[in-house]
């Protein structure tokens, strides 16, 4: 019998995206973290700014910075960067 094939995505398939607002020291902390570890990777990342967004502040505001990996929900308040690696297959 012939084994089955797993196929990963790449680091690089992937998308982090870092959900904050200004003037916060918890994003500022993830967004080194995420800055890092996705240039390590090389995985593209984006940030958006609950300010800017009402359905983003509803939904998030208590939980910033939150970051999603490909539009789910990966952590909230602090990002481990470990963690955040290993999702990314790094």
């Amino acid at each position: 019998m012939t084994p089955l094939l797993r196929r990963t995505k790449r680091p690089s398939d992937h998308t982090v995206t870092l959900i904050g607002k200004p003037d916060c020291h918890l994003c500022d902390q993830a967004r080194a973290v995420v800055e890092r570890v996705t240039a390590e990777l090389g995985v593209d990342w984006e940030e958006l700014d609950i300010t800017r967004d009402e359905e983003l502040h509803r939904k998030y505001w208590e939980q910033i910075p939150v970051t999603l990996i490909d539009g789910r929900q990966h952590d909230f308040w602090r990002v481990d960067e470990a963690r955040l690696r290993r999702a990314l297959g790094g």
